[in-house]
């Protein structure tokens, strides 16, 4: 299932946050190599990762493994394609009280390639009914070319935000993903969405 949690201190922080935050550093550092932040030599964690940010992080039963996770940042405070990667946003970067900033999917390496693509499900239903739930009506984005293919096609609204371009080695594109009631039942056509995966009352969205 998938619970939705707020940043705390780390080193005081619930096991299942831990796990998410060491997680992340197995992949996106020692496993992709980026240059970004570390934490006691064990958790990756970004000048993003603050109170503002909120976390859905999907667990196994004893609630203290981490199976997969995204972040979700309010887009009227500072957030990555608003201050890091503007130039993938020609059109300008969409910003508003009902804009929310996708990042930071992060599914296990040490998981099966079926257990990544369940967590992966859930996790977009949870975020699309946490959406829907608070009135977010636009989530962006920036990721890797040949993923923003795939989020292009799996049912739902959504469109690139400009041309894919090169930064540290890597090709990036932004893309904006349009949440509306029908959304869903467009994510049904593609096998990804199933209802009620959020444990427990809805977080406060937050701004």
């Amino acid at each position: 299932m998938i619970h939705l949690l707020r940043n705390q201190n780390i080193r005081d922080a619930n096991p299942l946050l831990q796990s998410m935050f060491e997680d992340r550093k197995s992949i996106f550092i020692d496993l992709l190599d980026w240059d970004i932040p570390v934490v006691d030599d064990r958790f990756e964690m970004d000048e993003f990762d603050n109170e503002h940010a909120l976390y859905m992080i999907a667990a196994a039963d004893d609630c203290s493994t981490h199976m997969g996770s995204l972040r979700l940042l309010p887009s009227c405070r500072p957030h990555l394609l608003d201050t890091q990667f503007p130039h993938l946003c020609p059109g300008g970067v969409p910003k508003g009280p009902t804009v929310f900033e996708v990042t930071r999917l992060c599914l296990p390496q040490r998981l099966g390639a079926a257990t990544r693509l369940e967590a992966r499900n859930w996790l977009i239903s949870a975020m699309v009914d946490h959406a829907l739930a608070f009135g977010i009506t636009l989530l962006t984005g920036v990721v890797e070319a040949s993923f923003r293919k795939q989020i292009l096609s799996m049912g739902w609204l959504a469109e690139p935000l400009g041309p894919a371009c090169q930064f540290g080695g890597a090709n990036l594109g932004a893309f904006a993903i349009h949440i509306a009631p029908d959304t869903p039942d467009r994510l049904r056509w593609t096998n990804i969405y199933s209802p009620n995966r959020i444990v427990g009352p809805v977080a406060e969205t937050g701004a």
